[in-house]
């Protein structure tokens, strides 16, 4: 087995990409002089789009005078494309704004054409990358200058999550409609490539945690399935409630990075080369 491991916890699809990525990167940049590290695909959390029509056609009729849309999600954007099969300004005479955690969000809108028309759909993203979340999207908001009293805005997600933000417009006094659009549906402890977790070397694992969620059924996998902890694991979380959920769950090691893939890479190649 390579002397290091890195495990992507990623759903399957994201995961790929991730790992094509990665391993370009560790190969042009030389880090790994003794041996390619090994890499797992860890998918913790299988992300299920809503098929439904009848969710379609609710989508559809409420954007018809929504004032504002957010997606918290890449997996929202993905769900709801999938959903409309329409442009998205065909919705509304008016074009809508739509509001984002960070740059893989805006990446996805870009993939579907949003943002990037003859009069481009205003894409409002946190400054800043250190805080690529519904705190930092609501500083975006505020900059707007909007009275919210009486505005419409319609908020994507999956099932379950935060609804601070939601809670946060509402009090501003805007109307707010939360729409799920995914389920995320937990990695089977029986799933064969536990195993591949069970046989290395926790000590010479790094660990690429995405989502709060994940993590914490990671945690509960590890205490009942598990007869040793992650304290000698290090961990890469590109926001600091991730990091939290990392160290809570026993990670010896936590880093906190920017959000987006490149500065996951960065960090894993910094990692690498200890």
């Amino acid at each position: 087995m390579s002397a290091k491991t890195i495990v992507v916890t990623r759903p399957s699809g994201q995961a790929r990409q991730l790992i094509e990525v990665l391993m370009q990167a560790i190969e042009k940049s030389g880090v790994a002089k003794r041996g390619l590290p090994e890499i797992i695909s860890l998918p913790l959390l299988t992300i299920v789009p809503k098929t439904d029509a009848a969710l379609a056609d609710h989508i559809s009729s409420a954007l018809h005078d929504t004032d504002l849309a957010i997606f918290v999600s890449p997996n929202a954007i993905e769900s709801v494309m999938r959903l409309l099969e329409r442009d998205w300004q065909d919705f509304s005479k008016k074009i809508i704004p739509i509001g984002v955690m960070g740059g893989s969000s805006k990446h996805a809108l870009q993939n579907h054409g949003v943002g990037t028309e003859i009069k481009p759909t205003p894409i409002i993203i946190p400054e800043n990358n250190a805080q690529s979340d519904s705190e930092g999207l609501w500083l975006e908001l505020q900059k707007l200058g909007w009275d919210w009293q009486g505005k419409k805005v319609l908020i994507f997600k999956g099932e379950g999550g935060r609804d601070w933000l939601a809670n946060t417009l509402k009090k501003a006094g805007a109307t707010v409609e939360g729409i799920s659009t995914y389920t995320r549906i937990p990695l089977d402890i029986d799933n064969p490539v536990w195993q591949a977790i069970h046989d290395m070397d926790f000590s010479k694992s790094l660990w690429l945690l995405t989502s709060s969620e994940a993590v914490r059924y990671l945690g509960k996998v590890i205490e009942d399935q598990f007869t040793y902890g992650l304290s000698s694991a290090s961990a890469i979380c590109p926001h600091h409630n991730i990091a939290d959920a990392a160290e809570l769950i026993g990670f010896g090691e936590v880093f906190t990075t920017d959000s987006g893939d490149e500065a996951l890479i960065k960090t894993t190649l910094a990692w690498l080369s200890l």
